[in-house]
């Protein structure tokens, strides 16, 4: 899964503008001290310059070593603060998700009053869901990171961070959403129809911005067909038929209920033509 090219950007402009496009509040902690050039003591002007120019060089082990080391030296300088964040990245930036995950955690209840704790909350969010497995695995950590992003979406509605965490949500939502369709099948293959409807049934109405939709009202179809429920089977080709005319989904639903027909149309008039919300 490809990172936000803000992260993989973020360790970069250390010593430059810091994120003007990116509601530029995290310059403070991206930006060295100017009148150190590398680790000439165990200061934490020089503590912390030293793991900015790790995190710049990708050394981040090294850099994560260091903003401990300045924490647990130097506990009430200006610079730990920022040290807690930068060394949260750093884990993050190596894949140690659970460590980046506990440090933001005891920096959001530390500081919550922090000039970044928006880019905190945002990290952890991303720290969540970087983990996001596919869909044939528990789920569990998907909805850890929906709600996680979610928190970033309601808490600072107005920030890029925001936005990007809303356009990653919809791409947590069909994780789940697979999820669910994988479990459907599964029961389908098996004759257990009534669990089958309950999860696509559940995808059709929890997850109706994905593209597993089209999918779920065809095996609906299908399984009411099975049942012998052609006016159930009927509706739900309505449905798809009115919402996705060109799906090969909808083409398929169409020759099961009308045998012979060479092609279905793309809004069929009558039992065709029905509106969403009048099916679920």
């Amino acid at each position: 899964m490809s990172r936000l090219p803000l992260v993989l950007a973020l360790a970069l402009p250390v010593a430059g503008c810091g994120l003007s496009s990116w509601d530029g509040s995290m310059g403070s902690l991206f930006r060295a001290p100017s009148a150190t050039s590398g680790l000439i003591d165990r200061s934490p002007e020089s503590l912390y310059a030293a793991g900015i120019e790790a995190l710049q060089e990708r050394r981040y082990a090294q850099a994560v070593e260091l903003f401990d080391t300045l924490e647990r030296e130097h506990p009430y300088s200006t610079f730990a603060v920022n040290a807690k964040i930068m060394a949260a990245y750093g884990d993050y930036m190596r894949n140690r998700y659970t460590e980046a995950i506990g440090s933001l955690d005891r920096f959001i209840q530390l500081h919550p009053a922090h000039r970044d704790i928006a880019y905190a909350y945002y990290l952890r969010a991303l720290s969540y869901y970087e983990q996001i497995s596919d869909s044939q695995r528990d789920q569990r950590g998907t909805e850890l990171a929906m709600a996680a992003l979610q928190d970033v979406a309601n808490r600072f509605p107005d920030t890029a961070y925001a936005r990007d965490a809303r356009l990653k949500m919809d791409l947590a939502r069909d994780h789940l959403a697979g999820k669910e369709m994988n479990i459907g099948r599964f029961y389908q293959r098996q004759g257990l129809y009534v669990a089958a409807i309950g999860r696509f049934r559940r995808v059709v109405e929890d997850y109706q911005t994905t593209n597993h939709v089209p999918e779920a009202l065809h095996r609906l179809t299908e399984i009411y067909l099975a049942l012998g429920l052609r006016d159930e089977a009927a509706r739900s080709a309505s449905v798809l038929g009115h919402n996705f005319p060109g799906s090969p989904w909808y083409q398929d639903s169409y020759a099961m209920l009308t045998p012979g027909a060479e092609r279905a149309p793309g809004d069929r008039p009558g039992i065709f033509r029905r509106a969403w919300g009048t099916i679920f």
